[in-house]
């Protein structure tokens, strides 16, 4: 009783304190001051996330598509503790350098595909995509064409909230929330026709890069058709436009491959990556250049690459994730990724035989989906509601609503088993049953 007593007294100071000091990222800041946070997370372990009061869920999404080796891995701590030890920060400007980042530099190398061997670091995804927008529009520039600077990406895709990054997401809530996105920036529908119509009204001779995530995540984890992105090298190939490929989600495993776009047998001209470098355990993201490119810029760039962040090439953030992609290769987990998603694919299809309101599932890797039939002639959205039952079941997943979505969406560690897979579709199935029976 007094453990319990403690706990609520705890949950309460935290809940005020977090009200009136804490601005959430994407959350209802409303919501926030009525009813306070939903959860205080106290501890990680595995597949689980524990909170204040002693919950234990299993978190399907890898909290943000990112915590891949799982919670709680103590050896990611003792990597940085002594990494901290000896040299927890120095600048990487004027060409300082040290042995962290250059060892993940190196092995980043190892991971990319083709000749994708020059890595440039940030602090995450948003930071990456940005410098990739930079780099390109550098790119032509040095060569001759300033003129090609616009940067086309797909409807519902998600590249994150930095100006450049919100202005690539084709999601248009981001949008609204300014009132004003960068220039120069365009949609296009998932389809090979709507990428031609664009290069054609636009001039291929404006246009520096193409930017595409291999499989949509936070957009709702839409996959190509067959062929859709061997037709998009070939057009980008065609009209001298740099193919971007967002990794930020696929990259590092998730789908089964090192990276997403191996799923489809095509090397783009640059990466931009993330979360499931470090597994969370540190902000690390980067963008991954061919080595072409990589000598052009340094031949024909006049002094300084005029870009970078007090934190590129942070050494602790880059001993923790060398340390992370050593666990992931070590323990097989990419087989695990491949092996795992194919039960959770079946378990999907189990649902929807189970459910006459699932309407299609999905999924590659570790990346899955569930689409579901809305109430009230398409109006309601039962998502939330199914996210609102699993909660109480034990089991955090997300719902994805834009653009008349109704998805739920999934990406466990890459550490799960049968047995935890078996329990996420039980759950999953059973929540939708509880939104549709009453």
């Amino acid at each position: 009783m007094a453990s319990t007593t403690t706990d609520n007294k705890l949950k309460q100071e935290l809940a005020e304190l977090d009200k009136k000091h804490f601005i959430h990222p994407t959350s209802n800041m409303k919501q926030l001051q009525e009813d306070g946070p939903t959860f205080i997370f106290t501890e990680g372990d595995g597949i689980y996330l524990k909170d204040v009061e002693g919950r234990k869920l299993i978190d399907s999404l890898s909290s943000l598509w990112n915590v891949n080796i799982g919670h709680g891995r103590e050896e990611l701590g003792e990597v940085a503790k002594e990494q901290m030890g000896k040299l927890a920060f120095t600048s990487a400007f004027s060409n300082w350098s040290h042995e962290p980042v250059i060892r993940l530099a190196a092995e980043v190398a190892k991971w990319t595909p083709g000749d994708l061997n020059v890595t440039f670091f940030t602090s995450g995804g948003s930071e990456a995509n940005d410098t990739a927008f930079k780099t390109v529009r550098h790119y032509w520039k040095i060569n001759g064409r300033p003129e090609k600077k616009k940067i086309i990406s797909r409807k519902k895709s998600y590249h994150g909230v930095a100006m450049g990054a919100t202005s690539a997401t084709g999601i248009p809530e981001f949008h609204t929330f300014t009132t004003s996105i960068a220039p120069d920036f365009y949609y296009v529908d998932s389809t090979i026709e709507s990428l031609k119509e664009m290069i054609e009204t636009e001039g291929a001779d404006t246009i520096a890069a193409f930017i595409s995530e291999p499989v949509q995540g936070s957009g709702g984890v839409n996959l190509p058709t067959e062929g859709y992105f061997e037709e998009i090298r070939k057009i980008c190939d065609e009209n001298d436009i740099l193919m971007i490929s967002d990794e930020v989600i696929c990259g590092f495993g998730r789908t089964g491959t090192n990276f997403g776009m191996e799923n489809f047998g095509i090397t783009p001209d640059i990466i931009t990556m993330a979360k499931g470098v470090t597994s969370g355990y540190a902000p690390l993201g980067g963008m991954v250049i061919s080595e072409k490119l990589h000598k052009e810029i340094y031949e024909k760039t006049e002094g300084n690459f005029w870009h970078g962040y007090t934190y590129s090439g942070h050494p602790t953030a880059a001993a923790v994730a060398l340390k992370n992609l050593e666990i992931i290769k070590n323990e097989n987990l990419i087989e695990n990724v491949r092996t795992m998603g194919e039960e959770m694919v079946k378990g999907f299809k189990w649902i929807q035989e189970q459910n006459e309101n699932v309407i299609d599932v999905r999924g590659i890797g570790l990346l899955g989906a569930i689409s579901l039939e809305r109430e009230l002639a398409e109006v309601v959205p039962v998502g939330p509601k199914v996210v609102e039952e699993a909660l109480k079941r034990g089991l955090i997943c997300r719902s994805v609503v834009y653009d008349g979505q109704d998805t739920l969406a999934f990406a466990p560690p890459f550490i799960i088993n049968k047995k935890q897979m078996d329990d996420i579709v039980t759950i999953v199935n059973d929540s939708i049953q509880a939104v549709y029976n009453k």
